[in-house]
């Protein structure tokens, strides 16, 4: 690859969630930046910086979204005696699960699983807006 062939595109977008421990389905929004970025191939890597929301990959499945929710509340209970006011079970929930996710772009797509999303999960109390960061770097 020469370096005249080489891009980095970055892209953000901004959400709004309803409040605890909420899931939205970002997949649609990463295929269509690298779409746009127009990198055949290299990598795309996907970054959420709050301190209370994470990325998962995992099956956009209602039953597994609600076995997940349950397991983040039974592994972090929302009601224990932490120091931190009001929502310290947000804070550790989402120190357990990475704020981003980086994964191959080839033939101009993101590689995933076949049963694979990317999901953004809210893991604070109330609603929030949200902002994702989508670096795209790689060939044409």
């Amino acid at each position: 690859m020469s370096m005249s062939n080489f891009k980095v595109f970055n892209k953000s977008f901004s959400f709004s969630t309803r409040g605890e421990i909420e899931f939205v389905d970002l997949t649609d929004k990463l295929q269509e930046a690298v779409a746009n970025s127009k990198v055949k191939n290299g990598l795309a890597h996907v970054f959420a910086p709050h301190a209370t929301g994470v990325l998962i990959l995992t099956e956009n499945d209602y039953s597994l979204l609600e076995d997940i929710k349950r397991f983040l509340e039974e592994i972090v209970p929302e009601h224990k005696n932490y120091s931190h006011p009001s929502n310290a079970h947000s804070h550790l929930r989402s120190m357990l699960l990475p704020p981003d996710k980086t994964l191959p772009v080839i033939g101009g797509r993101v590689e995933l699983g076949t049963w694979q999303s990317l999901m953004f999960v809210e893991t604070d109390v109330h609603p929030r807006r949200r902002t994702v960061i989508i670096q795209v770097v790689g060939e044409q």
